[in-house]
Order: structure tokens, then sequence, then C-alpha cells
């Protein structure tokens, strides 16, 4: 199906129905720009946050709140 008789069909529709086949090529244009986005969300790689975290030296230390109960 070409453009052309695409337009043509179009034309010979009341104006409601026009704006029904307008809202429908919008939607159908965000749903392919959706998807199109959906595939190209980026992946993370194993260790891409190596040395991007880090730890006090005293983590593993017990905590002085904590000195009844221990």
């Amino acid at each position: 199906m070409t453009a052309f008789s695409i337009y043509n069909k179009l034309e010979t529709l009341p104006d409601n129905l026009k704006q029904e086949v307008s809202d429908f090529v919008d939607f159908l244009l965000e749903k392919s720009a959706a998807k199109h986005t959906e595939q190209k969300k980026a992946v993370p790689k194993p260790g891409s946050a190596k040395g991007k975290i880090r730890m006090s030296p005293d983590f593993d230390e017990p905590l002085d709140e904590f000195k009844d109960y221990i």
C-alpha cells in the first residue's frame, strides 16, 4: 500500500473519522518509539562499578550502642 492510496482513502473519510485516524497514527508512533528505546537500554557490564563503592576500615567492628547486648 502506498502513501498516495492511503491519502486517497483518508480524503474520503468524514472529519470525525479523520481525527480518529490521526489519533491512531499518534498512538502507533508512540508505541514504536517506546519499543525502540527499550531495545537501546544499556546492559551493565560486570565490574563496571569497581572502585566506586568504599567502606570504612572499621566497618566490621562492633558498635558502641550495642555493647550492652554483647
